[in-house]
């Protein structure tokens, strides 16, 4: 079966790629090979199943700040095409989106159904063929073109695409064209802790500095106590920063967290002696203080050794310091991780070094083009995986199409 452009992956990168070429070039016969019994099915577990399409950060070169791994890289394809550009190809099509007060970009519908009806209807409509069950066991040059071999037939295309995300085995076919892959470790991730601290404290939420002992990894923002440790965008930006280094020591390592991110041990040291004049007589576990969460407050004052009928007046020199490191450089260690609700995201694949990314194509084999997360390109948590997947897709489409 002859084609002019195969896509490998139907996931969001494959689809966007098709639908741009074909808008491009409606006379191109173009098929998108699909391994499993679903396409998009991770456009639909996305941000809840609401789909994070994006998100509100209209500078390039910030925005290419959210990337571990391909911030470099991604700062020239940015410029091309980026979350404006986004928000506005999806508006063109009817998919109306909202932002929301953290930036995260949504459909207004709150359903990833929108976005994926809105790619269906729309690959329909430009006759884009969509294969599933078709497992890829192999391709290669021949020619100028490209042959592929699947579980269920053979197909000659003019150019491909590769966009299967961390898919091993295509990995090792990349492997045996001579390109470089860099191994998939687990990035965006929750921290497993079990701590007499933090047992009863599930659903607490509050601003909080992270960093990883004996390591420059560190992260602040939003720390969520949950009943298996902690997530929220504190402990997952520090996650995806820190994947390689945290898979190399087997996620078991501890951090120190300043619930008082504005604050320095000496700081609050001074503090707490200040508050001991000023409430002398009040029980000091019964009111939080520093605007904390009332049952974290009540946790790190009772783990300082101060009981809970304790006056302000009462307390020593001795608990007043506990409490202040408490506060500001807690120990807790990590033992084991768990992937960040089903969203799994890898730092690894593709290496970056081989792509030309005014194009996305292979600098080693002509007519063959990346997009997504089968390059060695991640995000932290907030729409911008997508985002990587949306630019790359784009950017591929102009330069299939440009060569027709």
């Amino acid at each position: 079966m002859q084609y002019d452009l195969i896509i490998v992956g139907g996931g969001a990168a494959g689809f966007f790629t098709a639908i741009n070429v074909a808008e491009n070039n409606p006379e191109l016969k173009i098929a998108i090979l699909e391994r499993g019994k679903e396409v998009l099915s991770k456009v639909r577990i996305s941000g809840g199943g609401r789909c994070n399409v994006t998100h509100a950060e209209f500078i390039p070169n910030e925005l290419s700040k959210n990337y571990p791994r391909g911030e470099k890289e991604l700062k020239g394809p940015f410029h091309t095409f980026m979350t404006g550009d986004v928000m506005e190809w999806f508006d063109r099509r009817g998919v109306a989106l909202k932002i929301e007060e953290d930036g995260r970009v949504f459909p207004v519908s709150d359903s990833s159904e929108t976005i994926i009806n809105c790619f269906l209807s729309t690959v329909k409509q430009l006759g884009v063929e969509i294969l599933k069950n078709h497992i890829v066991k192999d391709f290669y040059q021949k020619d100028r073109g490209w042959i592929i071999q699947t579980n269920q037939a053979n197909f000659v295309t003019k150019k491909l695409m590769i966009a299967t995300g961390s898919n091993p085995k295509i990995w090792k076919q990349l492997q045996k064209l001579e390109h470089q892959t860099i191994e998939a470790v687990p990035s965006l991730f929750t921290f497993n802790i079990k701590d007499s601290r933090i047992t009863n404290l599930s659903g607490v939420v509050t601003n909080a500095t992270v960093r990883v002992k004996q390591s420059k990894l560190s992260s602040e923002g939003a720390l969520l106590i949950t009943h298996w440790g902690m997530s929220g965008p504190a402990i997952l930006k520090l996650s995806a920063w820190g994947a390689v280094e945290l898979n190399a020591k087997q996620y078991d390592f501890e951090i120190v967290i300043n619930w008082l991110y504005e604050y320095s041990q000496h700081e609050v040291f001074e503090e707490l002696k200040a508050l001991k004049e000023q409430y002398a007589k009040q029980q000091m576990y019964k009111y939080a203080q520093f605007g904390l969460p009332k049952r974290l407050w009540q946790s790190l004052v009772l783990a300082s050794g101060i009981k809970n009928d304790m006056r302000w007046a009462d307390t020593n020199k001795t608990q007043l310091k506990l409490l202040s490191d408490q506060l500001t450089q807690g120990v807790f260690a990590v033992k084991g991780k768990s992937t960040f609700k089903e969203e799994f995201v890898t730092a690894g694949g593709v290496d970056l070094k081989e792509i030309d990314f005014k194009t996305f194509q292979s600098k080693k084999h002509k007519n063959l083009y990346f997009a997504g997360e089968v390059l060695n390109i991640d995000a932290i948590t907030g729409g911008f995986n997508f985002q990587n997947a949306w630019t790359g897709a784009y950017i591929a489409a102009q330069a299939i199409v440009s060569d027709f």
